[in-house]
């Protein structure tokens, strides 16, 4: 489905009911927005395995505009302001009041720049294998531990330089260590804007987050996996930390088994986890 957004088309999927008939009353389940990962990815990477959580939630799965199946307009939108003022325009148009917003990886940075924005806006923030800035050195240095040299040395090229040849590279050495299985399915299924995926957006190597996050008020779930070399735990207790003088009620949680692909590493605990959260 489509809805217009602040003057583009947005793509959106819905999982699970928000209504639920217990006897003589409806019972209202909340919203989770998911923000999928890229730049220039999809929301495809959530399915199947986060329909499970339409046992406690309506699931509203989005495409950020110029990615997947939204509209492809003017690249001078492509920025972390306008993805995140989408996330509200989208709620708006379709009705969703304070709504649980999950944010992976990049879908991370979205939700931690709307969070900032509209403070009063989400009931609850869960961040998933995200980082709050970017970090050349530190997303180098943890390939490399994982890798070795070579990996580590694509990793560096690609986040300070993207372009097609650094991000044919990486797909090649660093995209592999993203998950302990092939992703090939994962990948294949995704509808592509290669423009982003290749040269990021406006701003991504100098992205910090840090300032805003000072402003939130709901709670917070982070959530990162040990071995993880894109978003590694570091860039998750930075987070925390940046957390630290809000009001925000903040909760951490350390996957000791996985790297990027929580949810397909320790599936049983990731949506234990997640599902408490969303109830609680």
């Amino acid at each position: 489905m489509h809805t217009s957004v602040n003057g583009t088309r947005l793509f959106f999927d819905v999982d699970g009911a928000g209504l639920v008939a217990e006897g003589a009353v409806m019972r209202e389940r909340p919203t989770v927005v998911l923000l999928h990962g890229g730049p220039g990815f999809d929301h495809s990477n959530f399915k199947p395995e986060y329909a499970q959580l339409t046992d406690v939630a309506q699931l509203v799965y989005v495409d950020h505009r110029g990615n997947g199946r939204s509209e492809r307009n003017d690249p001078a939108s492509w920025n972390l302001d306008t993805w995140a003022d989408d996330v509200k325009g989208l709620c708006d148009a379709l009705g969703i009041e304070r709504p649980i917003v999950l944010g992976w990886s990049f879908g991370g940075f979205v939700a931690m720049a709307y969070a900032a924005r509209y403070p009063e806006h989400p009931s609850k923030l869960i961040l998933q294998s995200t980082a709050a800035r970017t970090d050349p050195d530190r997303i180098a240095d943890s390939f490399e531990r994982v890798g070795g040299a070579d990996v580590g040395e694509a990793a560096r090229d690609f986040w300070s330089h993207p372009n097609d040849e650094t991000m044919g590279r990486y797909l090649e050495y660093c995209i592999p260590l993203y998950h302990s299985e092939p992703l090939d399915s994962q990948i294949a299924r995704c509808v592509l804007n290669v423009v982003l995926l290749a040269g990021g957006f406006e701003g991504i190597g100098e992205m910090d987050l840090r300032a805003g996050l000072g402003g939130l008020r709901c709670p917070v779930l982070v959530m990162a996996g040990d071995a993880d070399p894109i978003t590694p735990l570091e860039a998750a207790r930075e987070i925390v930390d940046a957390l630290s003088g809000s009001a925000a009620d903040v909760a951490l949680e350390v996957f000791d088994h996985s790297s990027h692909f929580i949810n397909l590493s320790e599936p049983d605990r990731f949506f234990s986890v997640l599902r408490a959260f969303i109830t609680a």
